[in-house]
C-alpha cells in the first residue's frame, strides 16, 4: 500500500515541486490549496498533475474541524504555505506574519495530529537558524518575521504529542513552474535590477538552492529527519554581486554591480521604509538594520552543516545556475524585457 502525504499548498511553488517528486517516489500526494491570485492559470486540469487529490480550502479561514476532515488518512503532511521575508504587509507587520506563520500553522498540525498523521514536516526560514548561531545579534528580537519564524518552530514542538514534526529553514531558492511567476520579479527584480544600467547592492552574500532540491528536503525530512530536528537546508554560499551579475546574464545584459559603503545602503533602505510607512505598510524585516548586520556581511549556512544535513536528509547538491537561468526565463519571457 501506498504511503499517503498531504501537502498543505500543492499548488505552490514549493508545494508543487515536492508534489512532484512524492508522486514519482510511488507516494499517493493530496493537496490542500488555495486557487489565489498568483497562479497564472487557474485552470488545474490544464497544468497540475491529475493523479493529485486537490481539496480547495483557505487554512487560514477554515476550522480545525475542516482542516482535519480534509487530512484525514493521511500518514504524512508537509506544509509549504505562508508569506516569506519579502513581503511587505500593512503595519504592525508581526500581527500579520504571527497569524500566518504562527496561528494558522498551529492550526493545521494540531488538526493533522488529530486526524491520525504520523508525521509533519514545516517549510520555515534559515533566519531562524542564524538567530540560533549567532544569538549576539537578536535577529528575533528586532525582526518581527524571524520573531515569527521562531515562534512557528517553537510552538509546533510544543503544542504535539505522538506526532512527530520536522523544521526545515530554508534560504534563497530559485526556480520556476508553469502556472506561477516567480516571487522574484515583483519584489525584487523589477524593483531594484531591471532597467537600471547600474546595480547598487550590498556587498555581502547568502545561501542559495534549486527548488528541486527543496523537494528533497521536504521528502528526505519524511522519510529521514529526527522528531523535534530544526534543519537548516542549503547547497552553494554565492556573493550578492555574483547573483546579480549572473541573473543579468542569463538574459544576455551586462549590468555593472556596485557595492557602495554600508552606512550608504543603510540610508538607502531607510528611503524605501519611509516610502513603506507612508502607504501603512511595514516590513517583516527592518531592512535598515539588514543592510548593516546581515546583507553587509557573508551570512551564510556553513559548508559543514550544509554537508551533514544533506547527507541525513539524502539531498543531492547543484544545479544552482540552470535554476538561477529559469527563474529568469520564466520572469521575462519576452525578448527586451530585461533591459
Amino acid at each position: 500500500m501506498a504511503k499517503k502525504l498531504m501537502i498543505v499548498g500543492g499548488t505552490g511553488f514549493l508545494g508543487y515541486f515536492t508534489a512532484l517528486l512524492a508522486l514519482k517516489k510511488g507516494y499517493e500526494v493530496g493537496s490542500i490549496s488555495i486557487l489565489d491570485d498568483d497562479l497564472v492559470n487557474k485552470d488545474l486540469d490544464s497544468w497540475y498533475p491529475k493523479e493529485i487529490k486537490n481539496t480547495l480550502l483557505d487554512v487560514f479561514e477554515a476550522s480545525e474541524e475542516e482542516i482535519q476532515k480534509a487530512v484525514e488518512g493521511y500518514d504524512y503532511l508537509v506544509y509549504a504555505v505562508g508569506p516569506d521575508d519579502r513581503y511587505t504587509p500593512k503595519a504592525p507587520a508581526y500581527e500579520f506574519f504571527h497569524y500566518r506563520l504562527v496561528d494558522s500553522v498551529a492550526k493545521v498540525f494540531r488538526a493533522a495530529e488529530k486526524a491520525g498523521v504520523k508525521k509533519a514536516v514545516v517549510y520555515n526560514s534559515y533566519f531562524a537558524y542564524f538567530d540560533r548561531r549567532y544569538p549576539e545579534m537578536k535577529l528575533k528580537e528586532k525582526h518581527p518575521y524571524i520573531r515569527c519564524r521562531v515562534e512557528q518552530a517553537k510552538i509546533l514542538n510544543e503544542q504535539k504529542q505522538k506526532m512527530e514534526v520536522v523544521v526545515l529553514e530554508l534560504p534563497y531558492i530559485f526556480g520556476s513552474m508553469e502556472a506561477r511567476l516567480p516571487i522574484w520579479r515583483d519584489v525584487f527584480l523589477d524593483r531594484y535590477v531591471n532597467r537600471h544600467k547600474t546595480v547598487y547592492f550590498s556587498k555581502g552574500g547568502t545561501t542559495m538552492i534549486a527548488v528541486e532540491h527543496i523537494a528533497e528536503a521536504g521528502i528526505g525530512a519524511i522519510e529521514y529527519g529526527r522528531d523535534g530536528e530544526r534543519y537548516p537546508i542549503g547547497d552553494q554560499n554565492k556573493k550578492f554581486r555574483w547573483m546579480l551579475e549572473y541573473m543579468s546574464q542569463c538574459k544576455g545584459v551586462k549590468k555593472k554591480v556596485v557595492t557602495p559603503p554600508t552606512w550608504l545602503c543603510v540610508l538607502g533602505a531607510k528611503a524605501i521604509e519611509k516610502g513603506f510607512h507612508k502607504k501603512g505598510l511595514e516590513g517583516g524585516l527592518d531592512y535598515a538594520l539588514v543592510m548593516k548586520e546581515i546583507m553587509s556581511i557573508d551570512m551564510v549556512i556553513e559548508e559543514d552543516v550544509m554537508d551533514k544535513v544533506n547527507s541525513e536528509l539524502h539531498i543531492s547538491r547543484g544545479g544552482l545556475e540552470e535554476a538561477i537561468q529559469k527563474t529568469m526565463d520564466r520572469c521575462y519571457p519576452n525578448p527586451g524585457s530585461f533591459k
